[in-house]
């Protein structure tokens, strides 16, 4: 079975945890880089989530693109850095376990709101995901775009360089009036644009929000599309102790609280910053539940 066929399944499909926050606690930066700097530890990161029962691995490339790459002065190639995402992910997959590529913001603002036209995050998005499908993901993953315009540039380029299945998720700042990005852009009115530009699955991840927040976003954007929907909240609200920020929410909590995403309609299901494979773990206690 390919990717394609995990989207007609009506059972929860499992993604698997964070990698930024698994970096951190190693003692390492976070980002893409260590696929190349550190690449035993994404490795070590991917296989053991893969060893909790996911379905669903997802590259560490999620701001590997030439923008943010050239913006923040990191000395590595952009085809170097995604192709060694890539393979680390691969080499942790197991028999039925799918790599998705993973694609995130380019961390500047578009016009008018900032110096980023349209176009250049078109090309460069497309970039990437040329670059990740040469080395051969099942798919794509779109997500920690706060911008809905950004995350629509981001789909029509995957959906132009491979005919792979797109999964696109929003950050959201609230749960209130529908849920809300950053920009103002409610949760429903993000699925059904992502919708109509070709995503297979929408859905929302990082953000503000807590699991049961995340739930009120699903049950908004179950009123706008028949996509499966997709959620991967961070292990709680990131709370700021000094300088660093944590999150602490266990994974029993963090179980039922996407259990409360499912309760209304959630089906791809994972977690994103402060997440481990703990709380994946727990997740798939929660499925053969």
């Amino acid at each position: 079975m390919d990717l394609n066929g995990l989207l007609q399944h009506t059972r929860p499909i499992l993604l698997d945890g964070a990698m930024g926050t698994q970096l951190a606690s190693f003692g390492l930066d976070m980002g893409g880089q260590n696929n190349l700097t550190h690449p035993d530890a994404v490795e070590r990161i991917h296989r053991q989530y893969a060893a909790c029962g996911c379905q669903i691995l997802i590259t560490n490339t999620l701001t590997m693109n030439r923008i943010y790459i050239e913006a923040h002065s990191l000395d590595i190639g952009v085809r170097e850095v995604n192709l060694a995402g890539v393979k680390l992910a691969k080499a942790a997959a197991g028999e039925n376990q799918f790599v998705l590529g993973d694609i995130g913001s380019t961390g500047k603002m578009l016009e008018p709101h900032g110096d980023l036209p349209e176009t250049r995050a078109f090309e460069t998005f497309k970039e990437q995901a040329a670059i990740l499908a040469e080395g051969g993901v099942d798919g794509f993953i779109i997500e920690t775009i706060f911008d809905l315009r950004e995350a629509l540039c981001a789909i029509q380029a995957c959906k132009e360089v491979a005919p792979l299945p797109i999964l696109a998720s929003i950050a959201f700042s609230t749960s209130k009036r529908g849920g809300r990005t950053l920009m103002g852009d409610s949760a429903s009115h993000c699925a059904r644009a992502m919708e109509e530009v070709g995503a297979n699955v929408v859905g929302a991840n990082c953000g503000e929000l807590d699991p049961f927040q995340m739930a009120e976003i699903v049950a908004s954007m179950q009123e706008m599309t028949s996509l499966p929907i997709m959620v991967q909240p961070n292990a709680g609200k990131p709370k700021l102790v000094g300088d660093q920020t944590l999150f602490d929410m266990s994974p029993q909590d963090f179980a039922t609280g996407i259990h409360a995403c499912i309760r209304e309609g959630a089906q791809w299901i994972g977690g994103c910053c402060g997440t481990t494979p703990d709380h994946i773990r727990a997740l798939t206690r929660l499925i053969e539940q």
